[in-house]
Parts: C-alpha cells; structure tokens; sequence
C-alpha cells in the first residue's frame, strides 16, 4: 500500500467540478456554433471583410448622347477622360511620389495631404477629367491607393458660335444649360458599374462580375443648321464691333415648318473653356430676355384693323401735323408725312397713323390680336428659362396704352417670340410653333388671321424695303424681301433713355413663297447710328442671302432688283 501525503488527497467539492466542466463545453460549444454560423450560414460576413481589402466596385460611367445639326454634323460630343481618386487608408506615398503628383496635377502637396487625410472616406477625388496622356504619368508613379476612373467629358466643335444654344455639362456630365439642360433625360444614360479585384498597387488584376451594364444616352438631331449659324453669328457680331453696340442677337427661322436654323448671340463664350466664364454671357438673349419691340409690331395692330373689315390697305389716314395729343402726352413721327394710305402708315413707320388706327379699335380686339400671335406667353420651344413677354390685360388698359402699344412700346416680347409672331404673315395667316429639334412633318398651326390678310400683309410688308421705305438696306438680291424696322428708346428707371436705343429689323423671303424669316436686334449702339433700318436690316439682308443660297432657295426676283435710295442721308428713321 502505498503512501499518500494528506494535503494532496485533498478534492474539490463534486459540484464544483461538474460546473468547471460545464463552462469549458458551453465555451467550445459557443465557438462551435459561431464558427458554423460564420462558415456555414453567414458567410458573407467573413467573405465581406476579406473581400473589403482586394475588392472594389468601379462606378462606370454612361456616354452621353451626341446632339448634331440637322446635317447630322457633330455639335456636342463626349470624349473619354481619366478622373484619379484615392482610398485613403490605402494610399502609401513619399515625399518624392507626393511632390510629383503634384505637379501633374497642378496642385499644392499641402492640398494632396489635406484630401488624403481626410478621416472616414473610402473614396475621395483628386482631380476629375484629366487628359489621357497626363492619367497615363500618374499611372507610372505606381502610388499605392490612387486609381484611376474612366469618364467623359463634353465637347464642343463649334466654341463660342452656337454656345448659349447648346449650353453646357459640369463634371458630372449633367446638362447645366441651354439644350444640355432642356434635354437632359434623353441626352444622359444611367451610369453602371462592375466588381474588380486589385492588387495593392491599384491595379485591376481580376474582373470578377458586372453589377450593372451602363445606359448610354440617346442622340438627338438639333433643327439647326451648322453653315446658317456660323452665317448668322459671323454679321451679328459685325454689327455689334462696328456700332460699338453692347449686345446683339438674331435668329433664323424656317417659316413653313417653325424650325430654328440659326440663333446667335454677341457677346458669347467658350463652352471648352470656361475658367473665367462671366455669368451673363451664359444666357441666350434670344429666348431669355424681353425687351419693347418698337415699330415692328405695328404690323400686328395693322392686320387687327384689317380683320374688322373697317380698313383696307388704301384707306387713307391724316398724320397731320405729325404728333398726337392723348390727355398730357403727346406721340411723334420721325417725319411728318400729312395723309398716309394704311399701307405708306407701315411703310413710313408713322406712329401717329399706328395710334389712331389703334384708338378706332376695341382694345378687346387688339389684344386678342396680339395674345392669338404668342405674345404674353412663352413660345413653347422647351429652351430653358424662355421669356413670356408682359401683355397687360386689355380691361386695365389706357387709351394712351393702348395708342403707345400700337407701335410697340409698353410691351415686351423676346427675339424669338416676335420671329414666331411673323409666321401669320407668311403661312396664310397662321401661327407656327416654333422647335429646336428637326422635325419631318409640318407642324399643327393656330388660324390668326384670314388668308386674305395675310396676303394683304405681305405686299404691305415688302413697300418697307423700297427706296421709300425705311428699311431699304434690308434688300436681298434676286428675291423679293417684306419686313419692318424698329427703332425703340431703351426702358430705364421709370420711364426711356434719351439716348438708349435697341434697333431691330424683322423679314421675311422670297415674299412670294415665304421660306425663312430672320429677326435681328442690336442693343444700345453707340456709333452715330440707332435706326433699325440703318443698323439691323443690312444684317437681316446678308444673313438673309447666305441662308437662302445655302438652302438653294430660288429666285423670285430679277438679279437687279435692288433698288436704294438717293444720295446720303435719305434714309427714314421709325421711332
């Protein structure tokens, strides 16, 4: 038998034992069993967090549609371009790699350092839309943590000629104005995206699968017409340098379908280079911004007359003494001319002849006139911000309103509303609306007027471009020509400037078969000249005869058919 000291007989209690036991199985059970749930049945935890240090999804961008003229000549395209963004709990660079980045980049190392430090962020831009040969020297510092993502970015093979039509896109490739903007869920696609594996360097060394194919967007064909625009653009900024004019704008539209062929402003910009873009040469004046249209709404209160049956285009009105008293105002004519046919009152411009004429109307009838021609509302085109004008209510409405309106003033119109207002006078006296996407079909229009005052509208229309007219420098050769000029003093404070004028001129060819209407207007000339027959209608002719040769329009005139006036100075003035 063998001996056992006494101290080492000793033994925990049963109960005790048992527990200790039990709490060692529980304890291999609980990381059994987290084992399996971790293994068996969530396992993409594990495989998240293991997945999380070689894998990325790769946002792929979606390439915006093309927009083309009506030629089918490219106007916006999007080209590809690398944007470098970093992880920062990944990126490990030295002073050397830093330094070099930088100057790629063109950015201060402090400025790289503080973009890497930020705290939280996965992702975080570097630059955006970098050339391909200036990504492809980044690539080659090798930088852990800095990768680079596939995107596109907008170009414009025209500049500055068809910006404030077209617009732009930011970096995102998001329409931000103009057409860019007004169809940018047709131009846009939905962006996809795909799981990658990367090594440490950040370069892509598995593609594991595609999460989400890209959309690309779709094209659309613009109306416009690349070679009528540069024609447009080139004599509206002309005009502008030669009258040392603050803005100048004009727009082509095609009469029968309500197309707009050309529509340009001065002062522009570079939509390919927008660093130092001043705000306010964004907008399209054309569409964006109404002024008092002056004498070439004379017309409108013209044709009212006419509808009524009281008047015809000989009946004959006395502008005499050449002003007109309206309670403590008074109206003048550039020139008095005593008794006018209705017909000379357009020729003339006779504001006089325009008043009384408009008195003899019931404002209702007036106004109807001009509602029924568009304005006091928005053409309708879907340009982006497009004015509606300011047409008062005919029931509040002044005899000395309703006299000064007749001829243009205590209205507003934009350029492209009084361009669609014309189209009454060259469609059989119906309304075209107007549309900056090519169309196949003739449009449905709205009866304004009658055929026959349409017609009646048109002869009275081509006096104003003969020699005794007031827009004889609107003749184009070798087709017949109708328009009206406008001469009108700029609003300022309360009331006019003395000494503020925006000039225009509105027409239309070949006026026997109506194809194009051409407004201009010039804003705030300071040369000498400020009459529309002076300053827009040579711009309405040579845009006029370049877009109708370029549309092989033919002749309705003989190739001598220009007539002009006598000697200097004979032109007459339209205020």
């Amino acid at each position: 038998m063998s001996y056992r000291p006494k101290a080492l007989a000793l033994q925990l209690p049963g109960w005790r034992s048992h527990l200790l036991l039990a709490l060692i199985i529980l304890s291999f059970a609980g990381m059994l069993t987290r084992a399996v749930y971790l293994q068996g049945i969530r396992n993409d935890f594990l495989r998240q967090k293991g997945e999380s240090r070689y894998s990325r999804v790769i946002e792929l961008s979606a390439h915006r549609g093309m927009i083309a003229d009506r030629n089918g000549e490219p106007l916006a395209i999007s080209t590809p371009v690398e944007s470098v963004w970093a992880s920062p709990g990944d990126v490990e660079i030295d002073s050397g790699q830093l330094k070099e980045l930088a100057e790629i980049l063109n950015l201060a190392p402090g400025e790289i350092k503080k973009r890497l430090g930020e705290e939280g962020r996965d992702f975080v831009y570097l630059e955006r839309q970098l050339p391909p040969e200036q990504a492809a020297r980044i690539v080659e510092l090798k930088i852990p943590g800095i990768f680079l993502q596939r995107e596109y970015r907008r170009y414009y093979p025209s500049g500055e000629v068809m910006a404030q039509i077209l617009g732009f896109t930011n970096s995102d490739d998001n329409g931000q104005e103009g057409l860019e903007l007004a169809y940018q869920n047709i131009l846009a696609g939905k962006p996809g995206s795909r799981r990658v594996i990367k090594d440490r360097l950040g370069r892509i060394v598995e593609d594991v699968e595609s999460i989400r194919t890209p959309k690309p967007g779709q094209d659309i064909v613009l109306s416009i017409d690349s070679k009528i625009q540069y024609l447009a653009y080139r004599e509206i900024k002309h005009a502008v340098e030669e009258n040392k004019a603050r803005a100048g704008a004009v727009v082509v539209l095609d009469s029968k379908t309500g197309e707009v062929l050309a529509m340009a402003n001065v002062p522009t910009y570079n939509p390919n280079n927008r660093e130092d873009l001043k705000v306010s040469l964004i907008r399209n004046r054309v569409v964006t911004d109404s002024f008092e249209p002056g004498s070439t709404l004379k017309p409108f209160t013209i044709a009212a007359a006419l509808e009524t049956g009281k008047y015809t285009p000989d009946t004959v009105i006395d502008t005499s003494p050449g002003t007109l008293s309206i309670g403590s105002a008074t109206i003048h004519d550039a020139h008095r001319e005593g008794l006018l046919s209705v017909s000379q009152i357009i020729q003339k411009s006779s504001n006089v002849g325009a008043s009384k004429i408009a008195l003899s109307l019931a404002p209702e009838t007036m106004w109807d006139m001009l509602h029924n021609s568009g304005f006091g509302s928005d053409p309708g085109s879907g340009f982006p911000g497009e004015a509606s004008g300011r047409l008062r209510p005919y029931a509040g409405w002044h005899p000395i309103e309703q006299a000064t309106m007749s001829f243009g003033n205590g209205i507003s119109v934009s350029l492209l509303q009084l361009a669609r207002g014309y189209t009454i006078f060259t469609n059989g006296g119906m309304s075209i609306p107007v549309t900056f996407l090519k169309r196949d079909t003739l449009p449905q229009g709205r009866q304004v007027i009658s055929v026959k005052t349409a017609h009646e509208m048109t002869r009275i229309l081509e006096t104003v471009v003969q020699p005794e007219g007031t827009g004889p420098l609107a003749q184009v050769m070798g087709y017949r020509v109708g328009g009206k000029t406008g001469t009108a003093h700029k609003v300022e404070g309360n009331g006019y400037s003395a000494r503020k004028y925006i000039a225009s001129f509105i027409g239309f060819a070949p006026a026997s078969n109506p194809r194009l209407i051409v407004a201009v207007m010039v804003d705030e000339p300071s040369n000498g000249k400020y009459y529309g027959g002076e300053i827009s209608a040579p711009v309405f002719s040579r845009v006029m005869a370049g877009a109708l040769r370029t549309l092989g329009v033919p002749f309705d005139a003989q190739a001598n058919n220009i007539v002009l006036p006598q000697g200097d100075g004979m032109l007459k003035g339209d205020m």
